[in-house]
């Protein structure tokens, strides 16, 4: 099937749906780390996301043929997945899975919620008739403050360690922003054909590699470890990459990249609803900036008359 064929006929969706999915983004993305945490436990990580990314690839096409629809046949199509893949999958993936042995977690998350600050800088960087948009720059000034304040200003104490680590997990962030204006260039076509073709163009790419470094016929991952692995493939993944080329479609990059605000606040709920956690009342002023923060990024644009 043509690329024409999957386009998706222009309609203007309702702004509450597009923050609700937003949402749910955010929890899948934010429940991703925990299932990370359990599959390395007797997965390398680079099998473990070679196998995240082939699985979701596969479950999306699967998805794509249940609606009788089918993946684009033309090779300009598939050089775009193919560069899509690796900013946002495995050039990311790969820099923070090492950067994470040496880094703290604070700060990896401090540095990993960074991303809407490089997509509005980039965007001002490469669109020299664009002004600044004011409201969205305080938004992002007060997203990543409540995330600083939600983490905790000790994690920064780790700063003065190792820079290389630290530069690596900057240099993904830097990744997902440009992931995220590049797939602007996926409007039109239906969200699944970009998810599932960048993914499996990510899991070539990453399936050599595994069997490369890691010989995972070699491994005997725990029954725990596989089910992780599913669930981070079904909904942290192919769930989750349908979600966020849509938003990038509807809320645009600088309100999609909002969610890596928004994954902070709901990795602390899981915290408190699941292990007993509480947070200081620094944490719960900063959970307030990130609302606002968030809402400033995605509230519709007023039209000039």
């Amino acid at each position: 099937m043509t690329v024409e064929a999957a386009a998706v006929p222009a309609a203007k969706p309702s702004h509450a749906v597009e923050i609700a999915l937003l949402f749910v983004l955010a929890a899948l993305w934010g429940g991703s780390y925990t299932f990370i945490k359990l599959g390395v436990e007797t997965i390398p990580p680079l099998t473990l996301i070679a196998a995240r990314t082939l699985i979701a690839g596969a479950i999306l096409v699967a998805v794509i043929r249940w609606r009788g629809l089918g993946l684009p046949r033309d090779l300009a199509t598939w050089r775009r997945f193919m560069l899509q893949a690796c900013l946002n999958s495995v050039l990311p993936f790969t820099l923070i899975a090492w950067a994470e042995r040496s880094v703290d977690a604070g700060l990896a998350t401090i540095l990993n919620a960074t991303t809407p600050v490089f997509v509005f800088l980039l965007t001002l960087a490469f669109a020299a008739q664009r002004k600044v948009d004011l409201r969205k720059a305080f938004g992002v000034a007060a997203g990543l403050a409540g995330i600083m304040l939600v983490v905790g200003v000790e994690a920064f104490g780790g700063v003065a360690g190792e820079l290389v680590p630290q530069l690596a997990i900057v240099l993904a962030t830097v990744c997902y922003a440009c992931a995220a204006l590049f797939g602007r260039n996926f409007t039109g076509l239906d969200p699944l054909m970009p998810a599932a073709g960048s993914l499996i163009c990510g899991g070539a790419v990453l399936l050599p590699l595994s069997l490369i470094v890691d010989r995972p016929w070699t491994l005997a991952p725990s029954q725990e470890s596989i089910l992780a692995l599913l669930a981070l493939a079904a909904f942290s993944t192919a769930l989750a990459f349908a979600i966020y080329f849509r938003l990038i479609r509807t809320l645009g990059p600088v309100g999609t990249t909002s969610v890596s605000f928004l994954r902070v606040p709901f990795g602390v709920a899981i915290g408190i609803a699941f292990l007993g956690e509480r947070l200081s009342p620094t944490a719960w002023i900063g959970l307030v900036l990130v609302v606002i923060g968030v809402a400033a990024m995605t509230l519709p644009e007023r039209k000039a008359r």
